[in-house]
């Protein structure tokens, strides 16, 4: 089988709608995919009717990553199996939104103060009915001229120490571990490689996160050496935690896809096992 449990439609920053989503994840032969926009599950139904109607041979699993505030760095948890209309997931839902606004409004306040007026309403319209995420503003600033791509929008104005940077103040991984189990779902540490922490902090995080209650981490990438995969399947296993596979697709590139390149290092459990639609053989294809 082949699995990807991270990717992202136009209900938070993808591209693709949750349909188009569906669809190109058949077409790269995924057998389950997990959907897991930001703060939000709206892209769910319109994925599952899409895998009805077209009679789709994908397996979908109910997902969402929420964003979380750790030692003033933002942390992402992704939840797996979840029942979407948990009354405690859509609390922290609505909850997350109101700080997604509040953090879009100063931006937009503070990129005005750059002489970018209407960044707000323009990565507003940007995100439609989505969760409104800076990845939203950085396009605006692409589209007007004001940066070259999108990382450089980050670097000279949304990331940390950029002129537009705003703090984040999201739920703890805590929270958002209780929530993601009161729905239902299992608590997956996302892309612990990409938070640019020292060996000793990210084993903080994932002693942390193992701690609180969380059930796996992500092990597998798209984009990660062999080296950074062989340590994640080591500290994975000294945490205690399950793995997890994804490419965190946003969009189609030549360098990443949905469903690539994603294999765990052996002596692993991976985290499909404990997930009620992945019963067969938990052995998929490798990439080579």
């Amino acid at each position: 089988m082949r699995i990807d449990l991270h990717s992202h439609s136009t209900a938070s920053d993808g591209r693709l709608t949750p349909s188009e989503l569906v669809r190109r994840a058949v077409a790269q032969e995924v057998d389950v995919l997990a959907l897991t926009d930001h703060d939000t599950v709206l892209g769910l139904a319109e994925a599952r009717a899409c895998i009805v109607a077209e009679a789709l041979p994908l397996e979908l699993i109910n997902g969402i990553e929420i964003s979380c505030s750790w030692e003033s760095l933002e942390i992402h948890v992704v939840g797996l199996g979840i029942d979407p209309d948990c009354s405690a997931l859509q609390g922290v839902i609505i909850q997350q939104e109101a700080a997604r606004k509040e953090r879009g409004q100063e931006i937009g306040r503070r990129l005005e103060k750059q002489k970018i007026p209407e960044a707000y309403a323009g990565a507003l319209a940007l995100a439609g009915n989505g969760a409104l995420t800076r990845a939203h503003f950085a396009r605006y600033l692409v589209a007007e001229g004001h940066c070259q791509n999108q990382q450089k929008a980050f670097d000279k104005y949304l990331g940390r120490g950029g002129k537009a940077y705003v703090p984040h103040h999201w739920v703890s991984i805590a929270e958002a571990i209780d929530v993601i189990h009161q729905a239902g779902g299992l608590a997956v540490l996302a892309h612990p490689g990409r938070y640019k922490l020292s060996t000793k902090w990210l084993k903080r995080l994932l002693e942390l996160f193992a701690q609180v209650g969380g059930d796996a981490m992500e092990v597998s990438l798209p984009q990660q050496s062999p080296q950074e995969r062989a340590n994640l399947g080591q500290w994975c296993r000294d945490a205690g935690l399950k793995a997890s596979v994804g490419s965190d697709f946003h969009a189609p590139m030549p360098w990443l896809e949905l469903g690539k390149n994603l294999w765990l290092p052996k002596d692993v459990t991976p985290v499909w096992d404990s997930l009620l639609v992945a019963n067969e053989s938990s052995t998929f294809r490798e990439e080579l």
